[in-house]
């Protein structure tokens, strides 16, 4: 027995709990009603598979996918990947254990969310290409992939924690991920169809050896992170364990509006910043709210990224999700984007001394600090919408964009004001079962201004687009926004 398993049996001894019969028929009857939920949807996903090879699904599948790896990775490089437990993190990393033991258990996690993902992914894959003939072998072929691409990213998120080198490595890997997935976008529009017609259309042999080469790489990967996790300083895995801590515990709170603070404040707070002069012409609401607009300065890689994200309605309804799927990823990506620029709001909503302090007005200050989210989310959506008109028959749906601006803005600055999840709220009944309505409550704050002010646009999208309809659109927006910065001002509305 290692030394870590001796430390961790002592501990279980010490803390033994008796596992009754009771418990251990609790824990199956989870793992039964788990698989009778999953498995119809596995099916439904496999009897959703296409039979036949369009070369438009395909480049924007596999562009779509593309995109889902690259988050992923991000994801698991922004979290650690290597983390423990706040016991584990007080008493073992910095103890004289081997520190590949001392991991083991995260390391076991991650391949096996890893593996999760990747199935998913694969069937994703065998949507995105089809499946002409030979339907489980494919089948088969596209999961072994994807479980292979996920494995082989999480080894490499865990390369780059322990080396320096292994991180630029990643982070030339996700800019490979990316011209990839521009590179398949413009392929689908035409100019390489006849590639993606060919690639979807191959026999399953190729996509089998394809597979095998990938598992390889994926297991020389593992076997390379298992060997560098001995070498991981502690103090990134104790940076990991804090933030993965952080995480689960808003997660497990069901207060994931901590989670845009915490991250907001990691991200400058190892960050050394130039001063600026202040703006002579700025004063009151508008000098508070100028703060906004230089951190969104200071980050060109999100403007970059949200620029580029303005490409992805026409990629969900290419991949043969249709307006349904373009309606959604609008309304995601717009409200995101809009909730970038309201930072400050978040802050005011906690702690108002500084608007006091330079005499700005809280109706002032909201209708100040409304700016910036209206230009980003309109903007976004205005490029998105054009991507709509020019990817489909055509039409006028872009000027849809700065009029629903204002009804943006409104929902993003609710969102970030909002307090954080009352759990004493009673739980209502519902056909589906119960349903807790603190959650439902602190979900719905900020989307029910957006939606209300933007339901001309949305009315737009099924009768077409007309000067009436841009006109209520125009004045709806407005009213909301107005209204809502006029209206009496609680330290978390």
């Amino acid at each position: 027995m290692t030394g870590v398993a001796s430390v961790r049996a002592f501990t279980r001894a010490r803390n033994r709990r008796h596992h009754s019969w009771s418990d251990r028929y609790v824990m199956l009857m989870a793992l039964g009603l788990l698989a009778t939920l999953v498995f119809p949807m596995i099916g439904r996903a496999v009897a959703a598979v296409p039979r036949d090879v369009d070369p438009a699904r395909t480049g924007t599948g596999l562009a779509l996918i593309a995109l889902l790896l690259v988050v992923a990775l991000s994801l698991a490089r922004a979290v650690g990947p290597a983390g423990v437990s706040a016991a584990d993190a007080s008493w073992l990393v910095l103890s004289p254990l081997p520190r590949r033991d001392v991991l083991a258990p995260a390391l076991l996690v991650l391949a096996g969310v890893s593996a999760a993902v990747g199935a998913c992914l694969g069937l994703a894959l065998l949507n995105a290409v089809g499946a002409p003939d030979a339907l489980p072998l494919r089948l088969f072929v596209s999961v072994v992939l994807g479980v292979a691409w996920t494995l082989g990213g999480a080894a490499v998120t865990v390369l780059a924690q322990a080396s320096p080198a292994w991180n630029d490595r990643l982070s030339a890997l996700l800019v490979v991920l990316v011209v990839a997935a521009v590179a398949l976008a413009v392929m689908s529009l035409g100019p390489g169809q006849g590639a993606l017609a060919g690639l979807a259309s191959a026999p399953p042999a190729a996509w089998a050896a394809v597979a095998s080469a990938s598992a390889a790489a994926a297991a020389g990967l593992a076997w390379r992170a298992g060997v560098c996790a001995a070498r991981i300083p502690a103090r990134a895995v104790l940076e990991a364990s804090t933030r993965t801590g952080l995480a689960s515990g808003a997660f497990v709170l069901m207060d994931p509006g901590t989670l845009a603070s915490i991250a907001e404040d990691a991200h400058w707070r190892s960050r050394a910043l130039r001063s600026r002069a202040w703006p002579r012409r700025l004063r009151g609401a508008a000098a508070v709210a100028w703060l906004d607009w230089r951190r969104l300065a200071r980050r060109p890689g999100r403007l970059a990224a949200m620029a580029a994200a303005t490409v992805l309605p026409v990629l969900a309804a290419r991949a043969g999700g249709g307006m349904p799927a373009a309606l959604l990823v609008l309304a995601v990506g717009a409200a995101a984007v809009a909730a970038t620029g309201t930072a400050g709001a978040r802050r005011d909503a906690g702690d108002g001394s500084l608007a006091r302090l330079l005499g700005a007005g809280p109706r002032t200050l909201l209708a100040a600090r409304a700016v910036l989210p209206a230009l980003l989310g309109g903007s976004w959506l205005t490029l998105a919408l054009a991507g709509l008109d020019l990817a489909g028959p055509g039409g006028l749906l872009w000027l849809l964009g700065p009029l629903c601006a204002p009804a943006l803005a409104a929902g993003a600055l609710r969102a970030a004001r909002r307090r954080p999840v009352d759990h004493t709220l009673p739980v209502m009944d519902s056909p589906l079962g119960p349903v807790p309505t603190g959650p439902l409550l602190w979900a719905l704050a900020g989307a029910d201004l957006a939606v209300l002010g933007c339901l001309p646009a949305l009315l737009a999208f099924t009768t077409g687009v007309s000067v009436p309809l841009l006109a209520a659109q125009a004045v709806c927006a407005a009213a909301v926004l107005a209204a809502y910065c006029a209206a009496p001002r609680r330290p978390s509305t």
